[in-house]
Parts: C-alpha cells; sequence; structure tokens
C-alpha cells in the first residue's frame, strides 16, 4: 500500500465523518488499535532472555533426608489400620477413633513399626 493510498482513504473516511468529534473519536481509536498491535509484535517478535534464577537472599533449599528437629522425645499416634503417624496436635489424629489408637512414645518407635510420618502434620 502506497502513502497515496492511505491518504486517500482517509480522505474519504473524512468526507464519512461529518463532524470533527466523530473523527477525532475514530481516530482515537484507530492508534489504540494499532498501539496494540505493535505492542504485541514487539512482544512476539523478539525472543524474551532467559532469566536464570539466582539465590539472591542467601537462601538454600536442599532435599533432607533426616528430619531437622529432634524428635526423639515427642509422642505420637497412629491407627491400627493406618500407615501414617500423627503428632497429638495434628488434625489427623483426632480424626482416628479412640478405639484404634495407638501410641508411640517417640517418632522413631513409630517408624520402627513400620510408620511413616503424616503429610498434613508439621514435624
Amino acid at each position: 500500500m502506497s502513502i497515496r493510498h492511505i491518504v486517500d482513504k482517509l480522505k474519504s473516511f473524512v468526507t464519512v465523518m461529518r463532524s470533527e468529534q466523530s473523527f477525532l473519536a475514530g481516530l482515537m481509536c484507530l492508534v489504540g488499535i494499532v498501539s496494540f498491535v505493535l505492542g504485541q509484535y514487539s512482544v512476539t517478535a523478539t525472543s524474551a532472555p532467559k532469566v536464570e534464577l539466582q539465590n539472591q537472599a542467601g537462601v538454600v533449599f536442599t532435599d533432607v533426608a533426616e528430619p531437622i528437629a529432634d524428635l526423639a522425645g515427642i509422642p505420637v499416634v497412629a491407627s491400627s489400620g493406618g500407615t501414617k503417624y500423627h503428632l497429638l496436635t495434628c488434625p489427623g489424629a483426632s480424626s482416628i477413633k479412640e478405639t484404634n489408637k495407638i501410641y508411640f512414645d517417640s517418632v522413631e518407635l513409630a517408624q520402627a513399626a513400620g510408620y511413616s510420618a503424616a503429610r498434613n502434620c508439621e514435624f
């Protein structure tokens, strides 16, 4: 499309738009649409640089095989028909029927009996 063709189209558009307010409103809409399209094109046309996340705050996350807190003397409870143990204050502990509860004096004793920690308890 040549510039002359665009100017002719704008002139014909102006003659259709009889008032100056209508012309300005149409022109503002056109500018908004063109700006939006150009903005979208600029985002998709350039490849965004890959940002590598660095340890900015000095926090290091590692997989810990053993619990951080000393759980040797913390009593826990498990269900006789289940595979998980809970802290006595854990919501899971209150859902076990009293007749099915098995109490352990420590986490180590519960683990030795074949139970593992419940995920919804904060150990």
